[in-house]
């Protein structure tokens, strides 16, 4: 997991989650910004992945980069059609 000698970041939260943060970081006997990282950090390793592939995705569709479902499915039926041919 990170580790908290990173860049400094500002950002706004919640009061009633600043508290949950606290607690937690007080059990832990960790700081807030340990706490933070590491709810981030696995945020990014459980979600991050599949929204980076999903943007990517709609940014080729964006650009014309796809190919229709239906051609797709065709030519797969002529290769599996001229693959059993072959069979004895």
């Amino acid at each position: 997991m990170a580790t908290t000698d990173g860049n400094p970041v500002s950002f706004r939260i919640p009061s009633d989650l600043l508290a949950k943060v606290d607690e937690v970081a007080a059990a832990l006997d960790r700081s807030r910004s340990w706490v933070v990282v590491h709810a981030l950090g696995r945020f990014m390793d459980e979600h991050g992945a599949g929204i980076l592939a999903t943007a990517r995705g709609a940014a080729e569709l964006d650009r014309g980069e796809s190919e229709d479902m239906d051609l797709v499915m065709e030519d797969l039926d002529r290769i599996i059609a001229a693959a059993e041919a072959k069979r004895p």
